[in-house]
C-alpha cells in the first residue's frame, strides 16, 4: 500500500538534496516525475529506468515547467541557486521568480501540495550569506508566494527551513524542528531533510506549516513523522 496515491514532480531532482528526495520517494513506494536541466546526469544518478519519467528544463521558462508538471498531484522543490558561480543564473532568476512561477504554474495546474526546500535564516536580511545578490531574502519571496498560492481550501504547502547541509545516510540522528526562524545555526543531513519532505506528502500536521530543522544527537531513528508533534508555535 502507497503511502501517498498521486505523482510527485521533483524539480531539481539530480541536485544533492533532490537525489535524497528521489530516493526517498522511491523508499515509500511514491510515483515520481523528474524536472532537471541535464538528462544524462539523472540517468547517470537513477539508471535508465527513470529514462520515461524525465522531463528536461529550467524554472526559467514556462513552457518547460507546464511540460514537467503533467498530472502531478505534489510538488517537491529541492532547487537552489547557484551563488558561488558568477556565470550562473543569480538568486532573484531562481530562488524568487523562478519559484514564483513554479508555484504558479502548479497552481494552475491542479497540484494539491507543494513542497518547498528553503534555508534557515530566511527572514534575516542582515545575515552574512545575503551578501551573495540577496539569495535569502530571494528565497524568502519565493515562499512568500508559495504560502499565498497553497494556503487556499483544499490546497497545502509545506516549506522546510535546513541548516546547513551535509552528506550522511538518513535517520541516524534526533532532529530539532522549530517555527519563527528562531534557530540561529545548525546543520542536517540532506537525506533527512529529503525524508521530511517525502513523508509531509502524507503527514497532516506538515499542511500549511513553514518550519526550521536541524539535527541534534546520534540516534537511529524508525521514522520522523513524530518530530511534527513537537513543534512550538
Amino acid at each position: 500500500m502507497k503511502s501517498f496515491n498521486g505523482t510527485v514532480l521533483v524539480v531539481g531532482a539530480t541536485g544533492r538534496t533532490g537525489a535524497w528526495v528521489v530516493k526517498r520517494l522511491q523508499h515509500h513506494n511514491i510515483d515520481f516525475h523528474l524536472f532537471v536541466r541535464s538528462g544524462k546526469k539523472a540517468l547517470e544518478l537513477f539508471g535508465p529506468e527513470v529514462i520515461d519519467k524525465l522531463t528536461i528544463g529550467s524554472i526559467e521558462h514556462p513552457e518547460e515547467i507546464n511540460a514537467a508538471i503533467g498530472n502531478a498531484e505534489a510538488v517537491i522543490c529541492a532547487v537552489g541557486g547557484n551563488v558561488t558561480d558568477p556565470n550562473a543564473p543569480p538568486p532573484s532568476a531562481i530562488d524568487r521568480d523562478g519559484i514564483k512561477r513554479l508555484a504558479l504554474i502548479a497552481r494552475e495546474s491542479g497540484v494539491k501540495h507543494f513542497i518547498l526546500i528553503s534555508s534557515l535564516s530566511v527572514t534575516k536580511p542582515e545575515h552574512p550569506l545575503n551578501k551573495y545578490r540577496q539569495v535569502l531574502t530571494m528565497k524568502l519571496e519565493g515562499e512568500n508566494e508559495v504560502r499565498r498560492l497553497f494556503s487556499e481550501p483544499g490546497y497545502a504547502y509545506t516549506i522546510l527551513r535546513p541548516g546547513g547541509l551535509i552528506d550522511g545516510p538518513p535517520l541516524n540522528h534526533a532532529l530539532l524542528f522549530d517555527t519563527g526562524d528562531r534557530i540561529s545555526t545548525g546543520v542536517i543531513d540532506r537525506s533527512d531533510v529529503a525524508e521530511v519532505a517525502v513523508i509531509s506528502l502524507f503527514t497532516p500536521q506538515a499542511n500549511n506549516l513553514t518550519f526550521e530543522l536541524i539535527q541534534s544527537e546520534e540516534a537511529h531513528q524508525s521514522s520522523l513523522k513524530n518530530y511534527f508533534n513537537f513543534i512550538k508555535n
